[in-house]
């Protein structure tokens, strides 16, 4: 009897060992993955912000999914308990790129399946998932060839001439809409927003050394935005 305690014994530790040593292995993986798809971010990021903190944020969270993972196992219990203890965490930094939201969940997906066990599934989906972002990245893919971006500018209140202004305009642009007329320097300046969209051959600086000609050299200004223009 005691010999049967003692075999029981043993096969517990070994599994216990096995079972550490898998969860181990499952950690170490989503921290290979995610370092992967940090450093994927990185080298693909084109906003106007980069964070350190969040390049830092998708291997944590990647890390610590896997780790919730291997907690869970099949226990119902357990996995309802946690989404009552996780319940009370809130988010309240608002993230300006959306690709940003894609990136923390291509790191929470490797950190799911490196828990779950399915290891050759984790490595073959960031792997997939890398070549798809990379190909998207150098295509430039969903870029279209000309914008529409906000032009504003300084006309001396004498010289104010819509027609002339209209002018340049329609040379150079193949879209522009007037958004806001106001005055500036107690009404010796008249500023002027437009939406535009260049033609095809026109670059930037031509068009914004037309319109100093003929507004005594005053301020143009050309902002390119990250996010459409509606008018």
């Amino acid at each position: 009897m005691s010999s049967f305690w003692s075999d029981l014994q043993q096969l517990a530790d070994i599994t216990s060992r096995v079972t550490i040593l898998e969860a181990f292995f499952a950690i170490a993986l989503s921290f290979v993955l995610t370092l992967i798809i940090a450093v994927v971010y990185r080298k693909t990021h084109t906003g106007a912000r980069y964070s350190q903190s969040f390049v830092q944020t998708i291997i944590i969270m990647g890390v610590v999914v896997s780790v919730i993972m291997i907690v869970i196992g099949n226990n119902i219990a357990v996995a309802f308990g946690l989404v009552g203890a996780f319940s009370i965490i809130r988010f309240r930094s608002a993230m300006s790129d959306p690709k940003d939201i894609a990136f923390i969940f291509f790191g929470m997906a490797a950190g799911i399946t490196s828990g779950l066990g399915f290891y050759l599934i984790a490595i073959l989906f960031t792997v997939s998932l890398v070549v798809i972002i990379f190909i998207l990245y150098v295509t430039n893919f969903g870029q279209v060839s000309n914008v529409k971006k906000r032009l504003t500018l300084t006309i001396p209140e004498n010289l104010h001439d819509e027609t002339m202004i209209n002018s340049i305009l329609d040379e150079y642009l193949t879209l522009h809409i007037l958004r806001s007329i106001q005055t500036s320097n107690q009404g010796t300046m008249i500023q002027l927003e437009y939406v535009i969209q260049n033609k095809p051959e026109i670059e930037d600086k031509m068009l914004i050394d037309a319109i100093r000609k003929v507004n005594g050299n005053l301020k143009v200004s050309i902002n390119y935005l990250s996010t459409e223009v509606y008018y």
